[in-house]
């Protein structure tokens, strides 16, 4: 594989383990976009002239990426405009399971409408403690994130698949701006019936642009009132006449954005997808190995057998501080430090991160 680093000059002047936060653009994106943006300039309404052309370009990208249907896919500014349209097309009265302290862009829009909450708890437990509330709550719905931004806890795929076969009524809509980018996902044969995702973490591709892919089935049971005219198909088309997924999409959609999206989906795809994920399983691996040795870690990461490349390691502000002076870029999360590593960090630098914890 080429030296990808080369392609995110941020990672030459510090030790960059915060893509939980924010993901390094790659210079191929903003080489990209710097070119759309005079194109723009330059030609004005006659560069948008061919605006809806290059938006079905992107919608047909990002549903390939993740084994979609194009007619699933929409394009969003981020995964909170997203579930809050498909909450707002939901019969109210619904009950809905969430899990605890699950990030507040899943959990707020939920527990501020009309709808009957209960919950699971987040811990080296997850999947039981889901089953247990299914079986004792029986949701019509289960909204949650794929992993969990604190501690990087990731839900078992298969267990989706046991609980929906057990329980099909059940709705399973899933936020995976956390993970989506950091394996290979298939939309089609996962039981999640709704994900989406803001892309300016794990796909790199900066802020302003996302996505949302909704199952046929479960259009049967979401209504969403969003609507404007550039849902509408041609300029004589009516109101009702609005495809589904287009609910999604009321106004104006930005080439840059989305453009951006795609251009990023493209950058891994050309360093080949396979490798890249190889990469954040190895190094991920490796980390979990070296905190467990220092014990660094809560029995809610070091029980699990499969984990994310999001860790929340033991350490106070003063700590952060140390690391901060050192040059290593983190987060202060959930009563500890959260670092999280990408296919652009090395293992180099995870034996930096432990050598200053270990101090």
């Amino acid at each position: 594989m080429e030296d990808l680093r080369k392609h995110f000059p941020a990672l030459e002047s510090c030790t960059y383990l915060n893509t939980a936060s924010n993901g390094v653009i790659p210079k191929p994106v903003i080489e990209w976009r710097r070119q759309h943006d005079m194109d723009l300039m330059n030609h004005a309404s006659v560069f948008r002239d061919k605006h809806k052309i290059h938006i079905e370009q992107i919608r047909k990208t990002v549903a390939e990426f993740f084994n979609a249907a194009i007619a699933e896919t929409a394009l969003v500014p981020n995964i909170s405009f997203g579930i809050n349209t498909v909450l707002e097309g939901l019969p109210k009265g619904q009950k809905i399971l969430l899990l605890k302290n699950d990030y507040p862009s899943i959990n707020w829009p939920v527990e501020t409408r009309d709808f009957d909450v209960c919950y699971a708890k987040i811990d080296e437990n997850l999947e039981r403690n889901i089953e247990e509330a299914v079986a004792r709550h029986r949701p019509d719905i289960f909204m949650f994130s794929i992993v969990q931004w604190l501690n990087g806890i990731k839900i078992d795929f298969e267990f989706l698949k046991q609980l929906k076969s057990y329980h099909p009524n059940i709705l399973l809509i899933a936020d995976g701006t956390q993970y989506l980018g950091t394996e290979n996902f298939s939309f089609t044969e996962n039981a999640i019936d709704v994900v989406g995702a803001s892309a300016y973490k794990w796909l790199t591709a900066g802020y302003g642009n996302g996505f949302i892919m909704v199952k046929e089935v479960a259009r049967e049971r979401i209504f969403p009132k969003t609507i404007g005219f550039n849902s509408a198909e041609r300029f004589e088309s009516l109101a009702t006449e609005t495809a589904f997924i287009k609910h999604f999409e009321p106004g104006h959609q930005d080439t840059l954005n989305y453009g951006s999206l795609e251009q990023a989906m493209l950058f891994q795809e050309k360093l080949g997808r396979e490798d890249l994920y190889q990469k954040i399983a190895s190094i991920s691996a490796k980390a979990k190995e070296r905190f467990a040795e220092m014990d660094l870690l809560g029995n809610d990461t070091l029980l699990r057998e499969k984990h994310s490349s999001i860790y929340n390691v033991k350490g106070d502000k003063a700590l952060f501080q140390k690391l901060q002076h050192n040059n290593i870029i983190s987060s202060l999360r959930g009563g500890g430090i959260r670092v999280s590593f990408h296919y652009y960090n090395t293992e180099d630098e995870l034996e930096k991160l432990v050598e200053i914890l270990g101090r």
